[in-house]
């Protein structure tokens, strides 16, 4: 006796389909799928600021369009992943090109902890004579 089972076509799964197949986690699902946003964001700004500087063969050139806003969004989204593009040109106070090291939340919350032992507290109280806000009629001239 042959069992014949009908074996059904495998669906096709999207992006999604695979995600929550791959990783269960839903706070990590909602992590790739962010990475996958903003890597597509950078990928559109860097194509649109390619597209306005650069001149591709069979590809007319079309009237110059402002680039700020795209150039805020693509160094924007670059800040998200860590790069600080841009940042070389200043110097800071300590003479570095990208300014003073950043304060971790451990050393600030330290120096906050120092400064609350070190220094007294100072409650600062004004007094103010009572305000009567009454209606009145206008003056008549």
């Amino acid at each position: 006796m042959t069992d014949t089972k009908t074996e059904k076509p495998e669906e096709k799964k999207g992006l999604l389909g695979v995600l929550k197949e791959k990783v269960e986690d839903k706070e990590e699902q909602m992590a790739i799928l962010s990475t996958f946003v903003r890597l597509g964001i950078l990928v559109w700004a860097g194509g649109i600021l390619t597209i306005n500087y650069v001149q591709i063969p069979g590809f007319t050139q079309q009237e110059k369009i402002d680039p700020t806003f795209i150039a805020s969004v693509f160094t924007g989204v670059l800040a998200t992943f860590g790069v600080q593009a841009g940042q070389g040109k200043k110097n800071g106070a300590n003479g570095s090109p990208n300014g003073p090291a950043p304060i971790s939340k451990k050393d600030m919350e330290m120096l906050i902890e120092r400064a609350s032992q070190a220094a007294p507290t100072q409650t600062i109280k004004f007094e103010h004579a009572p305000l009567v806000i009454t209606p009145q009629q206008p003056k008549k001239d």
